[in-house]
């Protein structure tokens, strides 16, 4: 016997992440930016679990204000990889990694964040420890007998 088979084809809408890559000291992030409304997501928890200071959460909304998005949860969603480094400089990674990511969805929003000084990175690192010093610049105390 024949069966009457319909099949329904439904077509899944493939959004395409925006992607980028930020660093701060020994702080590694990775960012895919989706242009449809969500959570944001920091190693697999809510961003404002991850970073709970208001301040940290000041930095990292900074490159969707300066490209004049108020509310990234309206708009946007992400999910965000960071490894290494402290709290500091995980947070200002993934504000670059984010600049990057929306640098690559539009030319205008690449020009307004160089212009805001979004896309630099900051070159400043710790500096190595040298040998026979107890830091790298703090020396044993001199005894002159």
């Amino acid at each position: 016997m024949a069966e009457n088979k319909t099949t329904t084809t439904e077509k899944k809408i493939v959004v395409k992440p925006y992607s980028g890559v930020g660093r701060r000291k020994n702080a590694v992030a990775r960012v895919w930016l989706f242009a449809e409304k969500g959570e944001f997501t920091v190693n697999d928890k809510p961003i404002n679990d991850f970073f709970f200071h208001e301040e940290d959460k000041l930095v990292w909304v900074k490159p969707f204000h300066a490209v004049g998005i108020s509310h990234p949860h309206a708009k946007m969603s992400g999910s965000i990889k960071v490894y290494g480094g402290g709290l500091t400089g995980q947070i200002e990674a993934i504000s670059l990694g984010i600049s990057r990511a929306l640098a690559s969805i539009d030319v205008t929003y690449e020009a307004i964040l160089k212009k805001q000084d979004l896309l630099k990175r900051d070159p400043r690192m710790v500096e190595p420890k040298k040998y026979y010093r107890h830091k790298a610049r703090k020396a044993p105390q001199y005894s002159k007998r």
